[in-house]
């Protein structure tokens, strides 16, 4: 035995910290003779030889251990050469291996030194779990980032998941370990067993995996990524020519896959990505949206988290097949002509054990102290931007998502929670930056970074941000001082909005400022109003429940009147699902929506209004392209705050084309009521939230109106209304009409 008895002890005892010292094969000198001694630990191996494959010459392998712990000294072999291993296992079956202690590592130092610089922007393709062929041999290269931790094996079905068998080779000082298993495919389940510095095993799920089991279970999966064939390339060109047009049609349906429909047919389970995308896409053409923006779909154990509690990063989830079927979601609405946006949570991550937290024994891919790296609201956990390999997982972690499906945008989950230090905390439980502030710095570097990099590798993809605060330059270039994103949620103009409906009509005249007010900061940054998932949840209420009225045709007039406010509104749109047709129930996650209330016209009646007004949207350029346009909007009558009536202007630069938005939000008719318009001639009416196609009465007015040589609000021209109760009226005049 040329192995000492310590080290061999610490393989049986899964302790060696660099198993290619010892594993494979090394130049030896045995007394006078100079030769190679080859090692292998295989389990189950009853007898093992070494294999010449070029000499046909073979060496009989000693057992030093009854694990599989085999050793062999070739006299006269100075130089090692590349040989297999012929294994006979305790069932009688016989294998010739390649030994995976055999091969050089698969990754080199310019891609661990941009690694630890934070630089490594395809990091994706380098750690994890990937298919390759080394030289000539199949196998699968593993690679994951443990630095502190003492030894790291990768285990799985394929060695009765038993650390001992595959130990895994540091490379230098980055932090990485590295192992080529030949023979392995898709398929494999696996995952890393590290030994920590204080001596405890932890098993845990690879940061990178692409694929995972279903929970209960959790290992990853191995899975060749890239493989899928795209057929989206018109998609993806018409894409990069209009990226520098922010200011185009969209108009964003937010869905979350598990409850859009079900299969009450087959146990009420969710559709798969292959039968949703059929499903979506003629729902989404018809309703007139220009965009779906999904859920969270990285992987996570808990359905209740909605996605927000992310264990698998780079892995769509499982729950509705595999990457290959999420790809060809995603292709089959590119190639209707529907962009698809993912909701991305770079913001906190869960705590449970087999995943990022405390990963190699300690606080590696959070802070240490609770104050900088413990979200109390949510009892997660927060990144450490500050960690340059913190940082290169998550940009590679958006660049990934962009590159292997072909996302149209990443609508980027609680980013006031990664600007601010005391977000949602007391005096004292908070760190001030080195400056003495609240702003996180750290955060604040890295999502001008990624928004950055996303701009310069995927042009045409848009960056959106959920930030409800008024941090200045959220969608500002980050070269003119912003923080780089495209867009911005519109979480004041949507609290405002609401509670103004939610408010009892005969209230409503106190609270005119609460839909005026936003127009004082509309053009600050480059918005979308919305009514998301979140506002219809928690006790919230549907939106329809949420309008003031006592019966349902009521808050159906209310909630038409709000939808037709909104689409004239200034700014990109976003509706979540189920609020399209007036659903009466808060949404639910584990049960489809109430699609059987598009039977009733009060119910329908708001769905054809939407899908009007979303194709009004889109072929009007004064609405859609002229959101980020402060001259594209005027105020015309504000002021009437005792008749609940609100009325403004929409324009193009030109003023060829004018659409007048005219809210009335009380119960009754008001008739003859003049407004003042800046142009003489037709005014037709090409919205009336009252119409009876729409559920509504009917009463408005006549198709349209002419204006009349009376001075009103400022001008001299006017139009004399009917003004419906409840009701949004939007009038269009032409130059060429």
């Amino acid at each position: 035995m040329i192995i000492s008895q310590d080290l061999l002890d610490r393989f049986l005892h899964a302790t060696a910290s660099h198993p290619h010292d010892t594993l494979g094969m090394h130049p030896c000198k045995r007394g006078r003779i100079h030769g190679v001694v080859v090692r292998c630990f295989i389990r189950r191996c009853v007898s093992c030889e070494v294999l010449d494959p070029a000499t046909r010459e073979s060496w009989t392998m000693e057992q030093l251990h009854e694990s599989g712990f085999y050793e062999v000294f070739l006299p006269k072999r100075k130089q090692v050469f590349r040989y297999r291993l012929r294994a006979t296992l305790d069932n009688g079956e016989t294998h010739e291996i390649h030994d995976a202690y055999s091969f050089l590592p698969t990754l080199g130092d310019q891609d661990l030194y941009l690694f630890n610089e934070g630089n490594e922007h395809r990091l994706y393709d380098k750690l994890g779990a990937h298919l390759r062929r080394v030289n000539e041999v199949p196998g699968v290269s593993f690679a994951v980032w443990a630095p502190n931790a003492k030894r790291v094996s990768v285990v799985g079905n394929f060695n009765g998941w038993d650390g001992r068998y595959h130990p895994m080779r540091p490379l230098g000082a980055s932090g990485v370990w590295e192992l080529f298993v030949p023979g392995l495919g898709r398929g494999e389940l696996y995952k890393f067993e590290l030994w920590d510095v204080r001596g405890h095993i932890r098993l845990k799920t690879d940061p990178f995996g692409s694929y995972f089991e279903a929970p209960p279970g959790n290992a990853s999966v191995v899975h060749e990524t890239g493989r899928y064939v795209w057929n989206d390339a018109e998609w993806m060109e018409k894409r990069r020519v209009a990226a520098g047009d922010r200011d185009q049609p969209m108009s964003i349906y937010e869905v979350h896959l598990g409850s859009w429909k079900r299969r009450a047919d087959d146990g009420n389970r969710p559709l798969s990505y292959r039968e949703l995308a059929p499903q979506l896409a003629d729902y989404v053409t018809e309703m007139g949206f220009t965009h779906v923006e999904v859920m969270p779909l990285a992987e996570h154990p808990f359905d209740g988290s909605w996605g927000y509690q992310v264990t698998g990063f780079f892995a769509p989830t499982q729950r509705f097949g595999t990457p290959d079927d999420f790809a060809w979601f995603v292709d089959h609405l590119h190639q209707r002509g529907i962009g698809v946006i993912l909701d991305w949570v770079p913001a906190h991550f869960p705590r449970d054990s087999f995943a990022l937290a405390e990963f190699d024994g300690t606080h590696l891919y959070e802070h240490a102290d609770p104050r900088q790296g413990a979200h109390m609201d949510w009892g997660t956990l927060i990144f450490n931007y500050s960690r340059n390999e913190v940082r290169c997982f998550l940009i590679a972690n958006a660049l990934c998502w962009l590159d292997r499906y072909h996302l149209d945008g990443l609508r980027v989950d609680a980013v006031a929670s990664m600007l601010y230090l005391d977000y949602s905390r007391k005096s004292g439980e908070w760190v001030p930056n080195k400056f003495g502030g609240r702003e996180n710095l750290e955060a604040i570097e890295f999502l001008k970074t990624t928004n950055d990099l996303v701009h310069h590798y995927y042009p045409g993809v848009r960056m959106i941000a959920e930030e409800s605060t008024s941090f200045p330059g959220i969608s500002k270039p980050t070269h003119e001082g912003g923080i780089g994103f495209d867009f911005k949620w519109n979480m004041g103009w949507m609290h405002d909005t609401l509670k103004y409906f939610t408010k009892d009509p005969i209230h409503r005249k106190w609270h005119q400022n609460d839909l005026t007010f936003g127009m004082l900061y509309q053009y600050a940054e480059n918005f979308v109003s919305v009514f998301s998932h979140d506002e219809v949840v928690h006790g919230k209420g549907s939106m329809l429940m949420k309008m003031a009225a006592w019966h349902i045709p009521e808050k159906a007039a209310n909630l038409r009147a709000l939808y037709g406010h909104m689409w004239g509104w200034p700014g990109k749109k976003l509706l979540f699902m189920g609020s399209e047709f007036g659903q009466s129930s808060e949404w639910a996650y584990a049960g489809s929506l109430d699609w059987h209330l598009t039977q009733y016209l009060d119910h329908e009646g708001v769905r054809l209004l939407v899908r009007d007004l979303n194709r009004l949207y889109v072929h009007e350029p004064v609405l859609s392209r002229n959101d980020l346009n402060p001259h594209g909007f005027r105020w015309l009558a504000c002021h009437d705050s005792e008749g609940s009536v609100l009325a403004f202007l929409r324009c193009d630069a030109s003023e060829q084309t004018l659409f007048a938005v005219v809210g009335h939000f009380t119960p009754v008719i008001r008739r003859n009521y003049r407004i003042g318009v800046p142009r003489r001639g037709f005014w037709s009416e090409v919205i009336n939230t009252n119409s009876q196609y729409y559920g509504g009465s009917g009463l408005g007015n006549q198709g349209g109106v002419h204006s009349d040589d009376v001075p009103a609000d400022g001008m001299s021209q006017s139009v004399q209304l009917t003004l419906p109760p409840l009701t949004t009226t939007i009038l269009k005049w032409s130059a060429s009409a």
